[in-house]
């Protein structure tokens, strides 16, 4: 027998035809799971952020990864010039799931096999946890000019030389 009962993740670089979805994905992960650190407002421009082409544009000049499961997009995230983690967003029926932890393993090791001894992201207030327990350290707290509206994040770094068979 060949079915597969459940399906595995997987992931694959971003195509074009990809723009749509993700941008609903972006839109979707902002406004349901980013609201016990940003107000309303603050959601919505952060959501229209993805309006337009040059969301499209911007996945496709950095290297973008979409994590699929069961062949469809339920997450992404893209490194920019090799340094910087820029955007992280999954779906809100799969947070919690290992689709963010799976694009972030991906990321840093691509960085590190391109010899980056240092990764840098700007995490939301939301995602500010989720790399703390991947071993970022904050190094400064900003706020960004978004549609409109101010918001929070922090400036965080990753040592990619530290050896990860220690405990």
């Amino acid at each position: 027998m060949s079915a597969q009962a459940n399906p595995q993740q997987a992931m694959r670089p971003f195509l074009p035809a990809d723009a749509p979805v993700l941008t609903e994905i972006f839109r979707a992960s902002v406004e349901e799971l980013t609201g016990d650190d940003y107000s309303g407002a603050q959601q919505d421009a952060w959501a229209s952020f993805a309006d337009g082409e040059a969301f499209t544009q911007k996945l496709a000049g950095q290297l973008t990864l979409v994590a699929t499961f069961a062949g469809s997009p339920v997450g992404f995230a893209s490194l920019e010039d090799n340094k910087t983690i820029d955007m992280l967003y999954v779906h809100p029926a799969v947070a919690r799931k290992g689709v963010g932890t799976m694009l972030c393993d991906a990321l840093e090791k691509l960085a590190g096999a391109r010899g980056t001894t240092r990764l840098t992201t700007d995490a939301s207030d939301t995602a500010r946890g989720f790399f703390e327990k991947r071993g970022y350290v904050a190094q400064q707290r900003n706020t960004v000019m978004c549609g409109g509206e101010w918001l929070a994040n922090t400036t965080m770094t990753k040592d990619l030389t530290t050896d990860r068979s220690a405990p």
